[in-house]
């Protein structure tokens, strides 16, 4: 008994008619995306370099689209049931060549279909297990790394602790040692004019002794 045919499988579907451009090269990157979820498949088309991945990307969001507002679908619970290029009209037109002849050039077109579905239940329970799996071992691996961090901190507070007494001390003693710095400055200074003092006044004694000296001769 023959199965279903591709253009009528169920789902929600949204179609680009009369593309400039030609079906085989549409039907090269509906061939990836085929079967695979929505997101999924949005993601391989953004990474694919192909003018064709732009359009049918465009075209699945607009089917997702479709499933949503009209179906009522999550679009999370969508996969690509089926997608599909078919021919569409072909331009005509001539190059002209050597002594006279012409050659045919064809300007294709293509129709782009893309039929999105709701995930089996099987599909969708694998996925919701994966998702609570993951869920865990990340909520695992961020309570891990808290306490982590929590030990590193009560291992670096008691340094902090000593340091910081160190620089109390440290902070404590600078005062003092400011002090007797302006001390030691203070007395060289009294030494220094002192000594200025002195020297003025033993050249002032010689000053008048040679004057007296000179009264008397």
């Amino acid at each position: 008994m023959p199965g279903v045919k591709t253009n009528e499988v169920p789902g929600t579907r949204a179609v680009l008619r009369h593309y400039r451009m030609s079906a085989y090269k549409a039907r090269q990157v509906l061939d990836m995306i085929r079967g695979q979820d929505v997101d999924r498949a949005q993601e391989m088309l953004a990474a694919t370099p192909r003018e064709a991945a732009r359009v049918i990307s465009k075209v699945l969001a607009s089917a997702a689209a479709n499933a949503r507002h009209n179906d009522g679908l999550d679009p999370g619970e969508l996969f690509v049931s089926a997608c599909f290029a078919d021919e569409g009209a072909t331009a005509k037109r001539w190059r002209p060549r050597a002594r006279g002849r012409a050659t045919r050039i064809r300007k294709r077109s293509c129709h782009i279909t893309v039929i999105v579905s709701r995930l089996p239940e099987e599909r969708l329970a694998r996925r919701r297990a994966v998702a609570a799996q993951t869920a865990a071992t990340r909520s695992r691996r961020v309570a891990a790394s808290r306490r982590a961090r929590s030990a590193a901190a009560e291992e670096a507070a008691p340094v902090t602790e000593e340091t910081a007494a160190q620089e109390a001390v440290t902070d404590e003693a600078a005062p003092e040692e400011v002090a007797e710095t302006e001390t030691d400055e203070t007395e060289t200074e009294t030494e220094t004019a002192t000594e200025e003092v002195e020297a003025s006044s033993a050249e002032d004694g010689d000053d008048g002794a040679e004057g007296h000296a000179e009264e008397e001769g």
